[in-house]
């Protein structure tokens, strides 16, 4: 397989235009699916009769939930570009929604215990940000 050009050497080893394609259509799916699950759950929210309080605590996932399935899409379309550390960006930012954002929610409907993973999350989230910033000096 010929390495995507303008790769460094250490990209080169393990990220070609396969492994782009692949990152990319994963990082495409993946917010396709927080942006399905975040309007389905802006719905729940909406109509399922939760406290305030729970409220106010759903409305901060979805918000971090909305605008992380966009950084996943656009993240994607750059990931040609960007190589190794956009991808790595798209796996945190994956990653830091899920484990971010599912916390929110477990602590909003179930109960405080769940609460305790969102700053793994919110870490994994911000350093999907440095990545993808740091993936701009090193593009292609």
């Amino acid at each position: 397989m010929q390495p995507i050009s303008g790769t460094t050497q250490q990209d080169a080893r393990w990220f070609d235009a396969k492994g782009a394609r692949i990152f990319q259509r994963g990082a495409i799916g993946f917010g396709s699916l927080a942006g399905l699950t975040a309007v389905a759950m802006a719905a729940f929210a909406a109509h399922g009769g939760l406290s305030p309080p729970a409220l106010q605590i759903v409305e901060s996932g979805l918000r971090m939930q909305g605008w992380h399935a966009l950084a996943l899409l656009l993240t994607a379309l750059w990931l040609p570009r960007g190589g190794s550390l956009a991808a790595a960006a798209a796996v945190f930012f994956a990653l830091g929604t899920a484990v971010f954002c599912g916390s929110v929610y477990a602590f909003a409907l179930i109960g405080p215990q769940f609460g305790r993973f969102a700053p793994v999350g919110g870490s994994a989230l911000m350093l999907g940000w440095l990545l993808l910033g740091l993936s701009a000096f090193r593009a292609r």
